[in-house]
């Protein structure tokens, strides 16, 4: 169990990490983060929402990053992935032309593909919350270095999610509906 808690904290923290430099690159990739905010969270103040989203990214990954606020870091990451999902689904059932901006680069429509994507990871939150609270304690080193290169795969996997989907999945079935 501890290989699983140790591979949803990498993943997740290294998800985060991504996400937070891409945003914080630039003030202009910043401006166009937040520029993207109405799109999926209409009635929230652009600034202050792009702001407490970076923010809150920031504050997992240093939770995630210390032993002993691990789950707080990881039930924060599944919190924010949880929000993230919502906030993706209700802009898609509500047809706003939204964009995605989570890793700070180029704006992709938002597709179910993404609220696919946050849901994975919030399960990846959940999986690895439960794993620490059932078996505390350090992995064997071993182990350790699988669980970590693992997340590094999975980490990639849900960094290019998107592009993996235009490879794997037909147009027509990738259009939100």
């Amino acid at each position: 169990m501890q290989y699983v808690a140790l591979a949803a904290r990498c993943v997740l923290g290294l998800i985060f990490l991504v996400a937070v430099l891409g945003k914080v690159r630039s003030r202009n990739a910043f401006r166009e983060f937040a520029r993207s905010v109405p799109g999926l969270a209409p009635r929230l103040p652009r600034g202050a929402t792009a702001g407490a989203v970076v923010a809150a990214e920031a504050a997992a990954v240093v939770l995630l990053a210390i032993d002993g606020t691990v789950p707080a870091g990881l039930a924060l990451a599944g919190a924010v992935l949880l929000a993230f999902a919502a906030a993706l689904h209700r802009a898609l059932r509500a047809g706003r032309g939204a964009t995605c901006r989570c890793f700070g680069t180029r704006p992709d429509p938002i597709g179910r593909v993404h609220v696919v994507r946050n849901l994975a990871l919030t399960a990846v939150a959940a999986a690895g919350l439960a794993a620490h609270l059932a078996a505390p304690g350090p992995p064997h080193p071993a182990g350790a270095v699988i669980a970590v290169a693992g997340a590094g795969v999975l980490t990639l996997v849900f960094i290019f999610f998107g592009e993996l989907t235009d490879l794997l999945i037909a147009p027509s079935a990738r259009t939100p509906r």
